[in-house]
């Protein structure tokens, strides 16, 4: 579940997590998200750093707390989630990529028949 490579603190770990299980259709809008301590034993982690990934979704506005009962999941947190990756992370791919595909001289209608390729083998249609 976490990554073993410790690239990344565990707190920002577990943020990640619970974004994907948003974005996956685990949890859905306005729906209760572990709590601090459940989050502690599924990752075997101080409560304080699982604490601290919940934090970082309500400061992203994705979750939003409810005095006394929890997180929840924001009404938009699903489209924030998918524009915030949309924005950075496959952005920062497809730039990676295109320099990539400079440095190995591959043209614009290479590039795509590549992308083509791996797009159906992951099951989508063009």
């Amino acid at each position: 579940m976490l990554e073993t490579d410790h690239s990344k603190p565990i707190y920002i770990q577990i943020a990640e997590w619970l974004e994907n299980e948003i974005l996956e259709g685990s949890l859905s809008a306005d729906e209760k998200v572990y709590s601090q301590y459940q989050l502690a034993e599924i990752f075997n982690v101080n409560p304080a750093t699982a604490g601290k990934g919940l934090t970082l979704l309500l400061e992203k506005e994705i979750v939003y707390k409810k005095r006394g009962l929890g997180m929840f999941v924001s009404s938009n947190g699903h489209e924030k989630l998918l524009a915030e990756r949309t924005e950075s992370i496959l952005q920062n791919q497809i730039t990676n990529l295109l320099e990539e595909a400079k440095r190995l001289q591959i043209d614009y209608p290479q590039l795509l028949k590549l992308i083509e390729k791996a797009y159906k083998q992951q099951g989508g249609n063009i």
